[in-house]
């Protein structure tokens, strides 16, 4: 038997503040999508933003359903609506806030594992990595260079 560590690099900001200009507004976006969210059931509001190459902006919020697990995450949302409207369009940026209406976010609440799947063959779609930051509803903001910081034991086409 050998042991192996796995290890992930992230990046933290002790609030948007500290971000750079064009993620402060990416994150923005994410916070105004995150209050249209349609979660009556969980009372848990995310919202996402992309930064797509060609500078077009996506949003998606999460979106709740009485039977259970037809919802669908912020995060899934977005990406599906970007691969459906821009196919042939590269993630930059992934931004995503989230708060609950119980108690107050302040530490950033990463994207759950079905979103980093998601997030993970856009990533191998095209080729290159998508940068996350991930928020609570306030406090500090963690960045990810690539979904595999977050996932480092990803499923892929290769086990097909």
């Amino acid at each position: 038997m050998k042991k192996h560590k796995i290890e992930i690099n992230l990046e933290v900001y002790d609030s948007v503040s500290e971000l750079p200009q064009d993620i402060q507004k990416l994150m923005n976006k994410a916070q105004q999508a995150r209050e249209d969210a349609y979660a009556p059931y969980s009372r848990f509001k995310v919202g996402a933003a992309l930064q797509l190459d060609s500078g077009e902006t996506i949003i998606g919020n999460n979106q709740e359903n009485a039977a259970f697990p037809s919802g669908l995450c912020a995060e899934r949302v977005a990406i599906y609506q970007a691969g459906a409207a821009y196919p042939t369009a590269s993630v930059k940026t992934m931004a995503i806030t989230a708060r609950s209406l119980k108690q107050e976010t302040t530490t950033p609440i990463p994207p759950c594992g079905a979103c980093r799947q998601a997030i993970a063959e856009y990533e191998i779609k095209q080729e290159s990595p998508i940068a996350i930051y991930f928020m609570g509803e306030t406090g500090k903001v963690a960045k990810a260079a690539s979904i595999a910081d977050l996932l480092p034991l990803l499923f892929d086409k290769s086990y097909l």
